[in-house]
């Protein structure tokens, strides 16, 4: 936990159950730590939190609370629960560690008692003042007694945050034996002496003391942060009093879920209602601070350049596996934080804008710091600037305009009219009202159709031979969207808006559209380019140097149909976009065939939601390249059901020819995919990134509490 700022001091806990060696350590939320699930149940997003971790018969409950006061934030205390599980002994032998660290500026002064023990951290620091750090001794379960422990203390310096693991890994040593009176001798690892990390080059940049409690299980542990700036302090926030405050805060959670999604009012049972609150608490929980600079290749330069330092405050698509923020993403994530909480959203949001560069761009993908660097592979660090994402944060302001204050407004409009601008600019398309993804994987040979990751959609199949006549229509239909919002936040500002009101006119405009898009062989809306229908992968052997041995055979694309300019034969989410942004009238003849093919269990329709790319389409479920599986084609993905969903909710209230029609889908469908995410949440303990079309199964990176946890929305049935 640290404060929302540059070089914040940083709290912490790790754990290491005794019975495995120095490898077992935990600390950051990796995935192949192999938790059988982790995450917060209750979070608000402010003033408390309670998490759960279940790693093999280890069953760890976090707990925190804030008390407000002083003039740096307040006072913060926490309480870890351990206790055995399933598999677990009871006489199992597990250490806490606790640890708090600079990152470049403040200071730490170690408060140690029994030449040991760390009882207290005392510290300054520019965002928090005057601080001490306490670390309570254990107890029972119940918090009454003490509880024989083992305590050992580190002091030593890193690198920076990012190595904050290996600074412990590699202080552990196994010469230590827990003895408990009358109980059985243990050999267990606790920190010793540090003595620097082997082969590091960087400077030490952060200071780290950590608190290591050793002990069998149950036990309870409470740790104090007091702000030197609280003058009438009731009393420390621990015992007692920290369950007293837990339970008031949790009471206070549980009406306000209720009050804003209503779930117990629409007959959600309790266990239903609990998996939706912790999917709003881990996106809650997930959020983060990030400072650094973004790697950027720009036209303009032969290589790339780093940008001035920037902070961003955001929600994450994963803290596990995606801990940085990601554009497309955002606009999702701030329709629920938006319905929980618009203050924060809107914060949010100007953090974002406040990322613009002077041609009104905005990095698609958020790598900022060590920590984000740390998790992304070497080729995506670069970002470029002539590449595009969907601009999803007009989803979220649509929700927000009508009750944003007109300074908030006035300060954000200058950003989102040169982002609107630079789209129109930069991702203009061959045609009048036509836009087209810049930044398509450049090299046709190496995969069966090249990606679009700029689209979000990454390899959903377009064009087969990237041009520049290609006509993108899901491009097309977001700037439909943005001209829409523009329109709407410059008639609240008092600015002009017919501009945005026109081109909303023209990218509304129903013959225009069809004349553009819709492909009467695919009886369907389509993207237009340069597309051969008859590619696929062969198994080549590849030629043998003189002397060596043949490389292994490879996949590599074969063209058996010379392409030619036509409509791009895959049915899939691209194809539903004009009725997702609910660009079509409701009595448009083209809502017909787009709910048929939504209902066809041949094409979109599954007992798990729609799936991003018809069975029947020739690329469905094909992989890439070799190393490169399918991911957008065929998968059943959140986002792109909750916006249909919000489209179907919509038609189905609307006069005219498919109100009923679509009326009926949309119960089948939130149906659907609600039974289907629980089911898989009771099942695995975690939301999922994708979820199988064949079964269901969760897929991707977990837990993947961004756009999945719109269920919240789609349960509430709020669009």
């Amino acid at each position: 936990m640290k404060t929302r700022s540059p070089r914040a001091v940083v709290t912490g806990l790790m754990w290491l159950q005794q019975r495995e060696a120095g490898g077992g350590l935990r600390h950051t939320c990796e995935q192949g730590d192999g938790l059988a699930s982790y995450g917060w149940l209750r979070h608000d997003g402010d003033n408390f939190g309670v998490q759960e971790l279940r790693d093999r018969g280890l069953l760890l409950r976090t707990e925190f609370v804030k008390r407000h006061g002083g003039e740096h934030g307040g006072d913060w205390s926490w309480r870890v629960t351990a206790r055995p599980e399933g598999a677990g002994s009871p006489a199992s032998l597990v250490s806490l560690f606790f640890y708090v660290a600079t990152d470049g500026q403040g200071t730490l002064q170690p408060h140690v008692e029994d030449r040991t023990r760390l009882g207290a951290v005392s510290g300054t620091s520019e965002e928090l003042g005057d601080f001490r750090i306490t670390f309570l001794r254990p107890t029972s379960e119940s918090g009454e007694g003490s509880t024989y422990s083992s305590f050992h203390y580190l002091d030593a310096w890193s690198p920076g945050l990012h190595r904050l693991t290996d600074v412990v890994r590699s202080s552990l040593s196994d010469r230590f034996v827990f003895s408990p009176p009358g109980g059985p001798r243990q050999r267990f690892l606790a920190v010793d002496t540090f003595r620097g990390l082997p082969g590091a080059a960087e400077a030490p940049r952060s200071h780290l003391l950590l608190h290591q409690v050793t002990l069998r299980l149950p036990a309870r542990v409470e740790v104090t942060f007091e702000s030197g700036s609280v003058r009438d302090r009731r009393g420390p926030l621990a015992g007692p009093a920290l369950t007293a405050e837990l339970a008031r805060h949790e009471a206070a959670f549980e009406r306000r879920f209720e009050e804003t999604f209503g779930l117990e009012r629409k007959g959600f049972p309790p266990a239903q209602r609990r998996f939706a609150q912790a999917a709003l608490s881990n996106m809650l929980g997930g959020m983060g601070y990030f400072h650094g600079r973004s790697l950027v290749q720009s036209p303009l330069h032969e290589r790339p350049v780093p940008y001035p330092e920037t902070s961003l405050f955001t929600a994450v698509p994963s803290r596990s596996f995606f801990p940085r923020g990601f554009l497309w993403d955002e606009g999702f994530h701030q329709l629920l934080l938006a319905r929980w909480d618009p203050e924060l959203s809107r914060e949010v949001i100007a953090h974002w804008f406040d990322l613009m560069n002077a041609e009104g761009w905005i990095p698609r993908e958020q790598i900022l710091g060590e920590e984000a660097l740390a998790k992304v592979p070497p080729e995506f660090v670069v970002q470029h600037s002539e590449t595009a994402n969907p601009p999803t944060l007009f989803l979220a302001l649509q929700r927000l305009l009508g009750t944003a204050p007109l300074p908030y407004l006035r300060r954000l409009f200058p950003r989102l009219r040169a982002w609107y601008e630079w789209y129109n600019s930069t991702q203009a398309g061959p045609l009048p009202y036509t836009f087209r993804w810049r930044g398509r994987d450049t090299d046709p040979e190496r995969f069966l159709n090249p990606k679009t990751l700029a689209s979000g959609l990454d390899d959903y199949p377009r064009a087969s031979h990237p041009s520049a006549d290609e006509r993108h229509l899901d491009l097309r239909c977001w700037m439909a969207l943005a001209s829409q919002v523009l329109a709407e936040a410059a008639e609240r500002l008092g600015e002009p808006a017919e501009p945005y009101r026109h081109m909303q006119r023209a990218l509304s405009d129903s013959e225009l559209l069809e004349r553009l898009h819709w492909a009467e062989e695919l009886g369907a809306f389509a993207d237009y380019g340069n597309h051969s229908r008859a590619v696929g992968l062969r198994r080549e052997a590849g030629r043998a140097a003189p002397g060596r041995p043949p490389p292994e055979p490879q996949l590599v694309r074969v063209v058996r149909e010379a392409p030619r300019p036509r409509f791009v034969g895959a049915l899939g989410y691209v194809s539903l976009f004009p009725l997702l942004l609910q660009l079509l009238p409701p009595d448009s003849p083209r809502l017909a065939p787009l709910l048929a093919a939504m209902r066809s269990e041949k094409q979109l329709w599954t007992p798990f939601g729609l799936r991003s790319l018809a069975r029947d389409s020739p690329l469905y479920m094909q992989r890439n390249t070799e190393h490169d599986p399918p991911y957008w084609r065929g998968s059943v993905w959140v986002n792109i059901n909750y916006l249909a969903l919000r489209a179907l909710h919509a038609y189905g209230s609307l006069p005219g020819p498919h109100r009923e029609r679509a009326a009926e889908l949309y119960r089948e469908l939130r149906h659907n995919l609600v039974a289907n995410l629980y089911r898989q949440y009771a099942d695995s303990g975690y939301l999922w990134e994708h979820y199988s079309d064949s079964s269901g199964a969760g897929q991707g990176s977990h837990p993947f509490t961004g756009w999945s946890a719109l269920v919240v929305l789609v349960m509430a049935e709020d669009y």
